[in-house]
């Protein structure tokens, strides 16, 4: 026998499901979970227990309210549509009217995958351009050195005038690790008075 189980969540305890709740209700929902959790969380045990009280094969049917209150984010949800699919299980969403168990749905669902994937591409290919372009003009990636060669220079000054690590590198604003890291065999060449 199919059953329809609901999954409603709100992000703080101010908020409430009963609006949610009546949609999944409407909706013909068995059995509905609930949960107060940030959708950001990766950690949302309610909805880890949803997920495993879908029966797999069993066509049964995982609905909500909205997208955005099973998925923290578009790759999120496609990674869980994805675990559903393998397992047999429908999705369905009222308010988006995406319903996996009709052709329609399950192809409006594979186009916003291949959106998402799409996307992602972009995003990979724009961050390389960047990064190639930024080389070209000779600039690379990452935080500023914080030794320059004058620093250097003068770390090494100061250290054979008799100056402490310490206070060499509290001299050119670093710390003492960053001293050793720059100008090895400091410790060596300096008095420790």
């Amino acid at each position: 026998m199919l059953l329809k189980i609901g999954y409603a969540r709100v992000s703080t305890d101010t908020q409430t499901h009963d609006g949610q709740i009546a949609a999944l209700k409407a909706a013909g929902c068995d059995k509905i979970f609930t949960e107060v959790a940030s959708g950001a969380r990766k950690d949302r045990p309610v909805l880890a227990q949803t997920l495993g009280y879908l029966r797999p094969h069993s066509d049964d049917v995982l609905t909500v309210y909205k997208l955005d209150r099973v998925g923290r984010s578009l790759p999120h949800l496609i990674q869980i549509m994805d675990r559903l699919e393998t397992d047999g299980i429908g999705f369905h969403s009222v308010t988006e009217a995406i319903d996996t168990s009709t052709p329609g749905g399950r192809l409006l669902f594979h186009l916003m995958g291949s959106l998402a994937a799409f996307e992602r591409d972009l995003v990979v290919e724009r961050t390389k351009a960047g990064l190639a372009a930024a080389k070209a003009k000779g600039r690379i990636g990452g935080r500023p050195r914080q030794m320059t060669n004058d620093k250097i220079n003068a770390v090494r000054e100061l250290l054979a005038s008799g100056t402490t690590v310490k206070d060499a590198a509290a001299a050119v604003g670093v710390s003492v690790p960053t001293l050793y890291r720059w100008v090895p065999g400091s410790s060596r060449s300096t008095s420790t008075s």
